[in-house]
């Protein structure tokens, strides 16, 4: 046999040898347990929905999801976990805007929530409320706006930290009102109501299926949410759109299932219909409704990816608005 033709069937036989292992781990997958990453302290709105959505997925995969939180630097921390883990679809990690929120405020990060990973299903859209503690005089959103002016620097509006929606919405809030109030970033979403009744803040805007069980339960005062229309858990609570007649004002925060780039096609796409099937569980869907969000499948794989990247670019709208920095 002519050498060329030799090596050239040799080529072809070691490729068609690899695409054929590939096919069979797909076909294989998932034979062991899957592990989501959750960017989120334990009892945080999004880690509780994630939790919801874990034993709704497992039924749908066949094979047991567990969740782990990997808390820190507002989610880049898991983030570059699962973008370093093996691309095989049993480490995914809950993807959100906050990840592309900490790239736009820090373009030097060595994180790239674009190249690093195959965005697969988004899972709920959650608003943010407007709180404050229940005790406090302030009524309405203009009460709070109008002692803002009258103070600047003198309040302080806590987050989980540099770039989370909490951030963000209170900084484009400040913004919108003329007027300058203190970030502080605190270890984590579920130290916002803790911050806000020891009085280390005056107000916040956690997530909704952490704002809204704390306004019910009385803790906290509701002002606003940023929601386009206003959530059907707080019906006589103003949407800040309302309040402030800007569209800037509408802000939710989407949260994902996200898989390390080069994942296998077909293991995406198992991850995807799963994912669908999980969601559209009735129970699942009251769960959400009732904690402030809802369930929010993508139609597609690759129109959450091709959302993702359109969300990249509103974001950095929104960066540019509130004139948010990191550190």
């Amino acid at each position: 046999m002519d050498r060329r033709l030799f090596c050239l069937s040799l080529t072809a036989a070691g490729l068609g040898s690899m695409l054929g292992s590939v096919g069979a781990f797909a076909q294989s997958f998932p034979s062991k347990l899957i592990r989501i990453i959750s960017p989120y302290a334990a009892g945080g709105g999004p880690d509780v929905q994630l939790r919801q959505f874990g034993p709704k997925f497992s039924d749908a995969i066949g094979q047991t999801m567990v969740v782990e939180n990997k808390v820190g630097a507002a989610g880049v921390l898991a983030g570059q976990y699962v973008a370093q883990a093996a691309p095989d679809g049993y480490t995914l990690l809950l993807g959100s805007n906050t990840h592309l929120l900490q790239k736009l405020l820090m373009p030097d990060l060595k994180f790239d929530p674009i190249a690093e990973f195959v965005p697969i299903s988004n899972m709920t859209n959650l608003a943010t409320v407007l709180v404050i503690r229940a005790d406090s005089p302030y009524k309405r959103v203009e009460d709070l706006i109008a002692q803002l002016k009258a103070n600047p620097d003198k309040f302080n509006y806590g987050s989980g930290g540099v770039g989370t929606s909490a951030h963000l919405a209170g900084a484009t809030f400040v913004a919108l009102a003329e007027s300058r109030a203190v970030h502080i970033p605190l270890k984590g979403s579920v130290e916002i109501t803790a911050s806000l009744l020891r009085g280390d803040t005056e107000f916040a805007f956690p997530v909704a299926s952490t704002g809204v069980p704390q306004v019910k339960g009385g803790k906290l005062r509701a002002l606003a949410v940023t929601s386009r229309v206003r959530l059907s858990q707080l019906p006589d609570v103003p949407t800040l759109n309302e309040v402030m007649k800007n569209d800037l004002a509408i802000q939710e925060s989407w949260f994902g299932i996200w898989a390390p780039a080069k994942t296998p096609p077909d293991v995406v796409k198992k991850i995807f219909d799963a994912t669908a099937k999980a969601l559209a569980d009735p129970v699942l869907r009251q769960q959400f409704e009732t904690a402030g969000g809802g369930a929010a499948p993508s139609e597609s794989q690759e129109a959450f990816s091709a959302f993702v990247k359109s969300e990249y670019v509103k974001w950095g709208e929104i960066v540019k608005l509130s004139g948010a920095k990191a550190g």
